[in-house]
């Protein structure tokens, strides 16, 4: 049986730019909130464009002991410069970049998704401590 983990691809986010980078302190204060920003293109620059595009980001946290991550959040860009005059010829665009703020009383692991419409799904992780 084929599993939705086999086709989520990995890799250094300095080197591919397909891969989430996740950003926020190494170390939060248990139970006060903290900035998380998740965002593409921080080392090599991902295209945005009708064509090849990021369609969506999600982050998840799950807490050391825990059995499964809790969903923090989703972000969905759709506007890639679509236009009624063709692909590329719009005016809006959306950038792949969310933040969002959070607390937890536990340390665990921060897990970021991406979608890109050509290249699937990519994932990475960050540890957090609590102090």
């Amino acid at each position: 049986m084929a599993k939705l983990s086999d086709v989520i691809q990995t890799a250094d986010w300095k080197l591919e730019k397909h891969v989430p980078v996740i950003e926020c302190q190494d170390k939060v204060k248990a139970d006060e909130f903290f900035t998380v920003k998740a965002s593409l293109g921080t080392a090599i620059a991902h295209p945005n464009t009708t064509e090849h595009h990021i369609r969506w980001i999600q982050l998840y946290f799950k807490p050391e002991g825990a059995k499964a991550p809790f969903h923090i959040g989703s972000f969905e860009f759709t506007a890639h410069g679509e236009s009624v005059d063709g692909p590329n010829k719009g005016s809006v665009f959306t950038h792949h970049e969310a933040s969002t703020s959070m607390k937890t009383g536990k340390s665990g692991t921060l897990y970021a998704l991406a979608y890109c419409n050509l290249h699937g799904v990519w994932q990475s992780s960050k540890d957090i401590a609590v102090a």
